[in-house]
């Protein structure tokens, strides 16, 4: 386990962009955390670590968004950016074709809440990212492979 513990929004995103310069293709990273933790936060370092230039944006009512990335990095191409907050159960993510992209050889997918998606990440090998508010106002990050 790795801890991190950024206490400026711009350390956060510096450490998003270390965990990017540590995934390959095929891996997800799941974000955990209360409402307000981060989570889309470290998801723009991840993104900008992996040379994205276009700014992402949390897919929370369109519960996922795709970017191609300028060159590829670790065999991957393609980031799949996935937040389930408002979703009622699985299916909705079935339904827009979610499964192609979980471990896919080429992909990179951030997945935030991902206790709602048990059963499609079930036999899937994921990094644990848990995200808390510290009593000092800060944040913790803790990386679990």
């Amino acid at each position: 386990m790795e801890i991190f513990n950024p206490s400026t929004e711009e350390e956060q995103i510096a450490i998003g962009r270390q965990i990017a310069s540590t995934c390959k293709a095929g891996d997800i990273l799941l974000l955990q955390g209360d409402l307000g933790a981060g989570k889309t936060t470290l998801s723009k370092g991840i993104a900008q670590g992996l040379g994205l230039t276009e700014p992402l944006t949390s897919p929370t009512f369109t519960l996922m968004n795709l970017y191609e990335l300028p060159q590829e990095i670790n065999k991957i191409t393609e980031l799949v950016h996935i937040d389930t907050y408002r979703l009622e159960d699985e299916e909705g993510l079935k339904d827009i074709g979610v499964e192609d992209y979980l471990g896919s050889p080429n992909t990179l997918c951030i997945i935030e809440w991902p206790g709602k998606i048990t059963e499609l990440l079930k036999n899937k090998k994921t990094i644990l990212l848990e995200l808390e508010h510290t009593k000092d106002g800060g944040r913790m990050i803790k990386k679990t492979v």
